[in-house]
């Protein structure tokens, strides 16, 4: 019984965690390419990316063509910015804009 109580605490505090905001990179090692974007779930963001990208269908033409050319292996998803979860809900969208701008400017970047 303590297992099952265990469990569904494990669920409970799976469903109260808040995603992480921020922005992201994703770079080819290869190439030396790099794409910069933001996102209200930064895991989510990874699961979603790699998907698209490994089923040819990713809306980022110049990341799925070199996807295509090096593999799943010449790419790593970083995390650049963590921005607080505590942050007021219309402002989200616009510090996410501005940290995406800051990171392309920062690495040469593309947007995606």
């Amino acid at each position: 019984m303590a297992s099952n109580e265990a469990r569904k605490e494990a669920i409970r505090k799976f469903k109260e965690r808040k995603p992480l905001l921020g922005a992201f990179a994703i770079r080819c090692t290869p190439s030396g390419r790099v794409w910069v974007g933001a996102s209200r779930n930064l895991d989510a963001t990874r699961n979603s990316f790699w998907f698209s990208l490994r089923q040819g269908s990713h809306p980022a033409r110049s990341l799925q063509e070199e996807w295509n050319v090096h593999g799943e292996a010449a790419f790593q998803y970083e995390i650049l910015e963590r921005l607080d979860d505590d942050l007021v809900a219309l402002a989200v969208a616009d510090l996410l804009k501005e940290k995406v701008g800051y990171w392309v400017a920062q690495l040469g970047a593309n947007r995606v």
